[in-house]
C-alpha cells in the first residue's frame, strides 16, 4: 500500500461535481471544499469524523449522503489534509479548471472562501479567538464572496481572478499554521493509508 497522496489520481472539480450531480445532491464542489477546508483550518482535528454529519446538515437536510458521495467527501476531507501538510505547500483551492468561463470560475471562487468562512465560524464558534491576521483573513473572504460573477472575458480580469486565487490560498494556510490541530505521526499515517483504499474504489 503506497504512502503518497497522490497515487492514485486526487478528486477534481469536475469528477467531484458529476458524483454530485449523479447523486441528486445539490451541493456546489468549491463549497464543499471550502467548508472542510475552514474547518481543518480553524483547528478541526484529523481522527474526529464528525465533519460528514455537519455536511448531511449543511448540504443534505440532515440525511445521509447516498454512499458515493460519502466515499468522495472523506477521500477529500484526507487529500485536504494531505495538501495542508505538504512542506511543498502542494495545497490548492477546488476550482473550475482554466478552460471554464471566467464567470464560473469567478462564481466558485466565490462559494469556495464563503464555504471557508462557514466551516471556520463553525469550528470556531466556541472559542473565537483569533489574531488580527485572521480576523482580516475572514473579513477579505467575506469581501471576495460577494464578487460579482459577471465578470468581462479578458486579460485584466483573468489576472485579477489568478492573483486573488493566489491570495486566498496563501491565505488559508496562513489559518492553518496558527490554529490547526496537528495531528500525530500514527494518525498521518492512518490518514494516507485511508486516502489510498478510498482512491482504489474510483
Amino acid at each position: 500500500m503506497t504512502d503518497h497522496f497522490d497515487e492514485p489520481k486526487a478528486l477534481d472539480f469536475s469528477a467531484l461535481q458529476a458524483i454530485l450531480t449523479s447523486e441528486s445532491v445539490e451541493a456546489h464542489a468549491s463549497e464543499l471544499h471550502g467548508v472542510l477546508t475552514g474547518l481543518i483550518c480553524a483547528g478541526f482535528a484529523l481522527e474526529d469524523k464528525s465533519y460528514i454529519a455537519m455536511l448531511n446538515d449543511l448540504f443534505n437536510q440532515g440525511d445521509h449522503f447516498p454512499s458515493p458521495v460519502k466515499l468522495a467527501l472523506t477521500q477529500l476531507y484526507h487529500e485536504i489534509w494531505g495538501s495542508v501538510l505538504d512542506d511543498a505547500y502542494g495545497f490548492n483551492l477546488l476550482l473550475p479548471d482554466d478552460d471554464d468561463s471566467i464567470a464560473e470560475r469567478g462564481n466558485a471562487l466565490g462559494v469556495w472562501v464563503q464555504g471557508f468562512n462557514l466551516g471556520f465560524g463553525l469550528q470556531q464558534k466556541d472559542s473565537p479567538v483569533l489574531s488580527a491576521e485572521v480576523k482580516e483573513v475572514l473579513a477579505d473572504f467575506s469581501e471576495i464572496a460577494n464578487l460579482s460573477d459577471e465578470m468581462e472575458e479578458d486579460e485584466a480580469t483573468e489576472q485579477a481572478y489568478f492573483e486573488i486565487s493566489e491570495y486566498v490560498r496563501i491565505s488559508a494556510l496562513l489559518c492553518f499554521s496558527e490554529l490547526a490541530t496537528l495531528p500525530s505521526s500514527g494518525a498521518k499515517n492512518a490518514s494516507k493509508d485511508n486516502t489510498t483504499e478510498n482512491k482504489t474504489l474510483h
